[in-house]
């Protein structure tokens, strides 16, 4: 079973209507998916908001206040990207709570594997810093809930996101037990993710980027995707796996953009559902919406990763195979 977790106070997030990560992508998202029946096959459910003590497990104390108490001013700036606004605050807190929702749920045996549909988004969030429209690192939250929570000791996060997520990164890049895998282009915002840039200390070896031009096929993206995926991840032997899920590498998105086209995002679903059928994972798999800001694309995209979530033959890592819904 599928869950997806959204809830209405993630329209509140207001960004002013200019801006590319506004309220509308979620209110496309939703149309699309009532109006193809898929909202139907999910089961939904609201998350709960992190708490203060989940927040702060990745988060400096000062920075949680500050961004609340812009928030309670009703207006201000993060940095020039990322507005925050009276509502931010309390969906941030339940756009951290989302993936915790559904990790529980997945824990409990009552999903196999979970969407949030949530924003803001949060892999540019830094311990102390927020930027690039990101105010709390919702999959590093989840990812140490894990490790805190359930006591896991391998857990993958998957970064699709065009940009890299340097919040993530610098979070766990000392931190074995949290393999950090980006593909983004480069070179791009924010600046980090070269390939030598592989975790220090006891984390060396469990960061791994891989840079992408601007002009990288759809093609080269998956060969390479599932290349990765089918060595080093999989040798990880992930217990649970985390998306970044940023729909940004769409070929005519906006402000980023790549070479894929919707349907890709079920190819790469399926290849990364296939390194999670391992034992040790037993199909976890958690993923959370970052970018992604073509409004006739996002919702198209969103729905061939559902599709590719849902999908009950997950593709073989021997790449042959599809799932339902073809």
């Amino acid at each position: 079973m599928t869950l997806l977790l959204y809830d209405e106070i993630f329209l509140k997030h207001d960004t002013g209507a200019f801006h590319p990560e506004n309220y509308k992508r979620l209110e496309h998202t939703l149309a699309h998916l009532k109006t193809t029946g898929l909202w139907d096959r999910l089961k939904v459910e609201k998350p709960r908001p992190a708490t203060l003590e989940e927040i702060a497990s990745v988060h400096g104390e000062d920075y949680i206040n500050r961004v609340m108490l812009i928030s309670q001013r009703g207006e201000g700036q993060l940095d020039p990207d990322t507005p925050v606004s009276y509502h931010s605050y309390k969906a941030a807190l339940y756009a951290a709570g989302a993936p915790l929702t559904a990790i529980d749920a997945i824990m409990e045996g009552k999903a196999t594997n979970a969407f949030c549909l949530v924003r803001p988004p949060g892999h540019h969030a830094r311990p102390n810093h927020g930027m690039g429209f990101c105010l709390f690192n919702n999959v590093a939250i989840a990812a140490q809930y894990l490790l805190s929570r359930y006591n896991l000791k391998r857990v993958v996060i998957v970064d699709w996101d065009c940009h890299h997520g340097n919040g993530t990164q610098e979070i766990f890049y000392e931190e074995p037990r949290v393999l950090y895998l980006s593909l983004h282009r480069w070179p791009f915002y924010p600046g980090t993710g070269d390939k030598k840039e592989t975790g220090i200390g006891k984390g060396e070896g469990f960061t791994i980027n891989i840079p992408l031009s601007g002009n990288t096929s759809s093609e080269e993206y998956i060969r390479t995707f599932k290349e990765v995926m089918e060595g080093k991840v999989k040798d990880f032997r992930p217990e649970f796996i985390i998306i970044s899920a940023g729909f940004d590498t769409y070929v005519d998105d906006p402000i980023a953009g790549l070479g894929l086209e919707p349907e890709d995002f079920r190819r790469l679903t399926e290849i990364l559902l296939g390194v999670a059928s391992s034992p040790e994972a037993n199909k976890r798999v958690v993923s959370c919406l970052e970018g992604g800001y073509n409004l006739q694309a996002l919702p198209l995209c969103i729905e061939q990763h559902l599709l590719g979530l849902l999908g009950s033959n997950p593709l073989p890592l021997d790449g042959g195979g599809q799932g339902e819904g073809d």
